[in-house]
């Protein structure tokens, strides 16, 4: 029988910071390359979990098509430069964020207080530039985990605070992946291939660990394909449940039985009566 040969390299390099990695992998059969790495694409864009600012409250600000006394930004420019701060959650519930900002000065996404519950990775990123001595900025933020890219329009409806903004949102950790192919040889044939895979994140995740986590995506959808394993499952589903009525069906009521058994008869106590003839 001819096999399809699998790749014997697999190797991870770190890049020129932390957020940047190469996957490698050889030698892939002609074609799987490609194959591989345009699953490993998708899948590490559109599939990988990560935190993100859904919705804000500005003090002062009833919409966003407004302004605010002595800051520089409009208040769309302002969500805009939210919606590009990333964060990683810590726990599973949404989190709220604070932050309190007065005096003239150049606020940026490390102002905001997290709590304790969640970690931003791009403390740089500027929010609003405060303009006077006597300007404030107050914003309290909502974060929550997800997947992708979410718009405002896609969202469950619910009831809204009174001055509370939507956005969209950005979960994806990935900023940046693309891969090449290069021709390798094996042994005669020169047309195998060396997927070079190239991740960048947003610094919420390592690279190496988004690869694992997109690898461990593709397996579980597939796993899902294998019909034979499928059949194996229904089977065992159908032979445990025939066990399960057969079990009742023959199970005697021994309660009722035990209840419905005759008593012996009793022995009276005492002397025998004497006859008188």
């Amino acid at each position: 029988m001819t096999t399809i040969d699998l790749p014997k390299n697999v190797r991870y390099e770190a890049g020129d910071s932390r957020k940047d990695g190469v996957i490698i992998i050889e030698p892939c059969y002609p074609g799987f390359g490609t194959t591989i790495g345009n699953a490993l694409r998708r899948v590490l864009i559109s599939s990988l979990p990560g935190g993100a600012i859904v919705g804000v409250k500005i003090e002062g600000v009833a919409h966003e098509f407004t302004t605010l006394n002595n800051v520089k930004e409009d208040i769309l420019e302002i969500l805009l430069n939210i919606k590009k701060i990333r964060l990683k959650i810590y726990g599973d519930e949404p989190i709220k964020l604070s932050l309190e900002q007065r005096g003239e000065k150049i606020v940026k996404a490390g102002d905001f207080d997290a709590h304790g519950l969640g970690e931003i990775t791009n403390p740089d990123q500027t929010i609003a530039t405060i303009t006077d001595p006597s300007g404030q900025l107050l914003i309290e933020a909502t974060a929550k985990n997800g997947l992708g890219y979410e718009m405002v329009e896609n969202r469950e409806e619910h009831a809204k605070e009174i001055g509370y903004i939507e956005i969209d949102s950005i979960f994806s950790p990935i900023v940046a992946v693309g891969f090449e192919i290069e021709n390798v040889r094996v042994g005669k044939m020169t047309n195998w291939e060396k997927l070079i895979l190239k991740i960048r994140t947003d610094g919420t995740i390592s690279p190496e660990d988004a690869f694992k986590k997109a690898i461990k995506i593709i397996l579980s959808q597939f796993e899902v394909l294998d019909l034979d394993r499928r059949a194996a499952e229904e089977v065992a589903d159908e032979q445990a449940q025939a066990e399960i009525v057969e079990t009742e069906e023959i199970s005697p009521d021994i309660s009722a039985e035990v209840s419905g058994a005759e008593e012996p008869a009793k022995k009276k106590r005492g002397r025998p009566r004497k006859i008188v003839e």
